[in-house]
């Protein structure tokens, strides 16, 4: 049990993001599958990040980080023909690695922890096994596959997570024979699937878009690389929408040329009143009076939380729709960052598919669930900043998921937040 206790504080000043660990996921999955020697840089070790290494590390490929350089030796992937591949809490490394395992004929075994074991993964038992694949599921984890995948058309719904497809996007060029992808509804977070593509085709491997997917040619190969990470804008849009509410903040290190979905932070930021310059590499946000938007959160699920904080301080009305999916997250993120902001004096309305948010001047000191959940710890954390006294937050060490140098960041901006473990 861990809590960050928080006093209200003004946060100015500069500070550079980690990389994607979106990026950083696909990156290291490239170079195992290039069969070759790689280099990733920089990298930065999350739990989930931790997670992807070890998986590629079981399934025969050797790793190396020293100085925020992770070298992969993919030379022996595949080479054990049964695994067991633990995924943590990370649904990006398990809905990654089933058809990648898949392609490689490892019989293996998926477990994970904690949040990871009631998320989804019963459409794997749909299309997998029409393409030769056993796979033992109740819908959730654990998960055996068994068999080697065959290309082919794989139908998917659109409005699931996109780290199904991705996954398939991965492994599919590697198979004799061409294959598509087939979405049966309209794509959801359709960024992360051209993030997808674009580290793909840096590691030499093609997919065409069509109008109902994509084409994906088989027989091709992954070429050795040395790759380097953008920076993230999932966690960039905490210290930005910090800046938008509270004092001048420069965030460093994004890209703005970036295929991730989540650099839209700027331009709502923006729609709410925020002053934004945009840098090539950098973004400066300065506080204004902000006023209540309707947000699409659709293509952007991952920005939700902070983005309910940045409504609760905006005058009027912010509605966000198209959000149902925040329900099957690492929480009920929708359920999560509602009772947390309402427990502090908010005024936020829980819609099946999103939030209805009356803006408020201020908050008030209180302690508040994190859900171990690492998106709601940190917006959360935001939203103290603006408290009348301290807010603690429980579950402080979920950062470790994605961004485990959050709070000594929070404290270099000039926060004041005391980390503790309860024991």
């Amino acid at each position: 049990m861990s809590q960050a206790i928080i006093t209200p504080s003004i946060l100015k000043g500069e500070v550079t993001i980690p990389p994607s660990k979106s990026d950083v996921h696909r990156a290291i999955i490239c170079a195992a599958l290039s069969f070759g020697k790689s280099t990733i840089s920089p990298v930065v070790l999350s739990n989930d990040i931790k997670a992807t290494i070890a998986c590629i590390n079981s399934l025969g490929a050797k790793t190396q980080l020293e100085d925020n350089v992770l070298t992969v030796d993919a030379t022996d992937m595949f080479k054990n023909k049964k695994a067991v591949l633990d995924c943590g809490e990370s649904g990006s490394t398990l809905r990654f690695f089933v058809p990648v395992a898949a392609m490689g004929g490892v019989e293996t075994e998926f477990v994970g922890h904690g949040s990871l074991l009631p998320r989804p993964i019963g459409i794997f038992a749909d299309i997998l096994p029409p393409a030769g694949v056993e796979c033992e599921t109740t819908g959730v984890l654990p998960l055996k596959i068994k068999g080697k995948l065959q290309s082919g058309k794989f139908e998917i719904p659109g409005n699931i997570s996109s780290q199904f497809i991705t996954g398939l996007l991965f492994a599919l060029p590697l198979l004799d024979g061409d294959s598509d992808i087939v979405l049966t509804s309209p794509i959801e977070s359709i960024g992360y699937i051209n993030m997808t593509i674009y580290t793909m085709s840096k590691f030499g491997v093609k997919v065409e878009t069509t109008d109902y997917g994509w084409h994906i040619k088989g027989n091709q190969h992954y070429s050795p690389n040395d790759y380097t990470t953008d920076g993230d804008w999932s966690q960039a849009a905490f210290f930005m929408c910090s800046g938008a509410i509270n004092a001048e903040t420069t965030v460093k290190g994004v890209n703005i040329n970036s295929t991730q979905g989540d650099k839209e932070i700027a331009e709502i930021l923006k729609r709410f009143g925020a002053d934004v310059q945009i840098n090539e590499n950098s973004v400066t946000v300065k506080p204004n009076e902000l006023n209540g938007i309707e947000i699409d959160a659709r293509q952007i699920p991952d920005l939700v939380p902070i983005l309910a904080v940045t409504g609760a301080f905006a005058k009027g009305t912010t509605k966000i729709i198209n959000a149902e999916r925040l329900r099957i997250k690492e929480s009920d993120r929708l359920a999560s960052i509602s009772n947390a902001l309402n427990k502090l004096g908010a005024k936020v309305t829980e819609k099946p598919d999103g939030l209805v948010i009356e803006g408020v001047k201020s908050l008030n000191g209180g302690t508040v669930e994190g859900c171990n959940d690492h998106r709601i710890v940190m917006a959360m954390s935001i939203a103290a900043e603006k408290a009348t006294d301290k807010v603690t937050v429980t579950d402080a060490f979920s950062i470790n998921k994605s961004y485990p140098s959050f709070y000594e960041d929070y404290n270099k901006l000039g926060g004041n937040s005391n980390v503790i473990n309860m024991g």
